[in-house]
């Protein structure tokens, strides 16, 4: 089965944030789990399925009948701090597993919330009809449910279609994950980076600034701007991870293994500090080409 046409933006916690000690059902979980970022997309993408399908179906996913969460869940991704390249910075990430809970069933209720406040009045009222309930009912249960998040945020964002090209900043072009597999439908197919916390907060905070002083504080300012303020709930000791996701299954080998977004993303911040418009310009068209591309492929599906 294709997994959902999105790309990731993980953030990886010392276990003891999320209670010293954890709960037993928790610290069980971290020790037996084996998920991949690619199982985490398939488990995400069954989940909602089997929401979907269920009779009556759930207004969200990983909850029963009665709208109350599934009982025993533990959906988490684990990282040992040694997987995390730190490169040449004075980086202390700590001994402790790193855990990312899934949160499928709030991230989805955020995302209704989204879809309430953005959708078009025709569209909105179609899916409500379909639901049978009102905005009211649909606004309150998915605030019950992002209230029950154990965290001030969501650990995972996710974008469909495309990479938000200030995401790159982030990473280290040089620390590229790639594994092709044997083509696009391989479910170990995977693009991704991971970076140390304190890097990656140093690394936005001066992309916006740079970019704030001379673009202004609109367009990639304030995706930049939103994501050094979402980093900041996390502890120091976390690790990012960004992931292509799904996305991996629409490029064919030879684009993916050539792929160069992250280094032209910094191309361009290095363009910036030289005052290099040419440089910028022509970077920016690459990528532009390049995901908008894949981006165009939403309005065929």
């Amino acid at each position: 089965m294709l997994r959902p046409f999105a790309a990731y933006l993980r953030v990886y916690e010392p276990i003891s944030v999320f209670g010293d000690p954890p709960d037993a059902q928790f610290a069980r979980a971290v020790e037996t789990a084996d998920m991949t970022p690619g199982d985490a997309i398939a488990r995400e993408q069954w989940l909602w399925l089997r929401s979907q399908l269920s009779t009556p179906t759930r207004v969200l996913p990983a909850e029963t009948s009665d709208g109350r969460p599934v009982p025993g869940l533990t959906d988490i991704l684990v990282l040992d701090p040694a997987e995390v390249p730190v490169g040449d910075y004075e980086v202390e990430l700590g001994t402790e597993p790193l855990v990312c809970p899934l949160e499928v069933r709030a991230r989805s209720a955020a995302a209704l919330t989204g879809f309430l406040d953005d959708a078009h009045p025709a569209l909105r009222a179609a899916v409500l009809d379909a639901g049978d309930v009102s905005e009211e009912e649909m606004r309150g249960h998915a605030g019950a449910a992002l209230r029950e998040l154990s965290a001030s945020t969501m650990h995972v964002l996710s974008t469909t279609w495309t990479v938000p090209l200030p995401w790159f900043t982030l990473v280290d072009p040089d620390e590229r994950r790639i594994v092709l597999g044997s083509g696009p439908e391989d479910p170990s197919r995977e693009v991704s980076w991971r970076v140390a916390m304190s890097e990656a907060r140093q690394r936005v905070a001066e992309a916006e600034e740079l970019v704030s002083e001379v673009l202004g504080d609109e367009g990639p300012a304030r995706i930049l701007a939103e994501t050094r303020r979402w980093l900041a709930n996390f502890h120091p000791n976390s690790a990012v991870e960004l992931d292509y996701g799904g996305l991996v299954q629409l490029i064919e080998d030879p684009v993916l293994a050539t792929d160069t977004s992250a280094d032209e993303v910094h191309a361009i911040l290095d363009a910036l500090r030289r005052d290099s418009v040419e440089e910028v310009t022509e970077a920016f068209e690459n990528l532009r080409d390049y995901w908008g591309e894949l981006a165009s492929r939403e309005r065929f599906n």
